[in-house]
């Protein structure tokens, strides 16, 4: 990794372009946990060629915004979990399950009926084509075990504890072959940690450090209160989060912004990087580099320059792709003020 102090990179997701996806039908639903291949507006012959296309326009976008860390937009992906979780044995996809979500609606997931198992790469050629087309840092996301778990109906399983271990060796098995492909950087997305804190702090560590086990190479995750799109009033501090502090992984990445997270709480973490969410992505509004420089200010408060990143609140997915582009770029000169200022 670079040794570059502040730098910069994205959760995950960045805009679908509208000829490649319905972005309308999108925004009006849920965010997606099952398969949902009419949302694409290219016949499946034509598909994969269409999201190399539109993955490349992501990938210069991203360079261009001065990006330091960058991925491919997830733009092959209806959301940031379904493409893998769909893609394992032991789930019934053409007859889904049902849980209430964190918006209290019901939502459609997927359905355990037998043994968690990987049974092929589900991202490697992501990894493999951003690789080839790219010559900055990259970083690749997987959903995490935890929040997989949460996101199905167990059909199978004692427990959703025993369910989480079996994703975690999942997970497992794609990281290593995520470094395999040329990733600098895996992030574990696990948003459903402050959605079910009690079970987190049961056996949430265990299962991440499962997933991470014997992995060479950074890794981070990814923790939030959703999608500004679909959720607002966000609480100010996270109900599970300083427990991170006993996983193995080394980058931990919060949302900030919306929510207008009390920064002091960066004080407990003694040994993580922290990826701080500086972009309210709930405001279309572009952000100046200076109001960027000041919430990274007021986080050299409580973290050293060394271990502070800077990213977005949250996955930029449902954001009009301009506005994207604009955040990005205010952020990247947000950082560089300050890095300058530090030395």
């Amino acid at each position: 990794m670079s040794q570059k102090s502040l730098l910069t990179t994205v959760v995950g997701s960045y805009p679908q372009p509208k000829w490649l996806i319905d972005r309308e039908g999108l925004a009006s639903a849920s965010v997606p946990r099952i398969r949902v291949s009419g949302l694409w507006r290219i016949p499946p012959e034509h598909l994969e060629e269409a999201q190399d296309d539109a993955t490349l326009v992501a990938i210069r976008d991203l360079e261009r915004a001065g990006v330091d860390i960058i991925t491919d937009g997830e733009i092959r992906r209806e959301s940031y979990s379904n493409r893998f979780a769909t893609a394992l044995e032991g789930i019934d996809i053409d007859q889904p399950g049902q849980i209430i979500g964190s918006s209290g609606r019901s939502t459609p997931v997927p359905r355990v009926v037998g043994p968690i198992r990987r049974v092929r790469p589900v991202q490697v050629r992501d990894v493999q084509f951003l690789r080839e087309h790219t010559d900055r840092l990259i970083k690749a996301t997987v959903p995490g075990p935890f929040t997989m778990a949460q996101q199905a109906q167990n059909d199978y399983y004692p427990d959703r504890e025993r369910l989480a271990m079996d994703y975690a060796t999942c997970v497992n098995e794609e990281v290593k072959a995520l470094f395999a492909a040329g990733a600098d950087v895996v992030q574990l997305d696990e948003p459903w940690l402050r959605t079910n804190p009690e079970e987190a702090r049961a056996y949430a560590v265990a299962a991440i450090n499962k997933a991470l086990a014997g992995v060479n190479g950074t890794t981070a995750l990814h923790l939030c209160f959703g999608y500004a799109a679909m959720v607002q009033g966000k609480p100010s501090q996270y109900a599970f989060l300083t427990e991170l502090e006993d996983s193995v992984v080394q980058q931990i990445s919060i949302e900030a912004a919306q929510p207008k997270l009390d920064l002091a709480v960066l004080k407990e973490f003694a040994t993580k990087t922290i990826i701080l969410g500086v972009l309210n992505l709930s405001d279309m509004q572009i952000e100046s580099p200076e109001s960027i420089a000041a919430k990274l200010r007021e986080a050299l408060r409580y973290v050293p320059p060394e271990r502070l990143m800077v990213a977005p609140d949250c996955g930029m997915k449902y954001l009009p792709r301009a506005v994207a582009y604009q955040k990005l770029r205010a952020m990247t000169l947000g950082a560089a003020i300050v890095r300058e200022s530090i030395g």
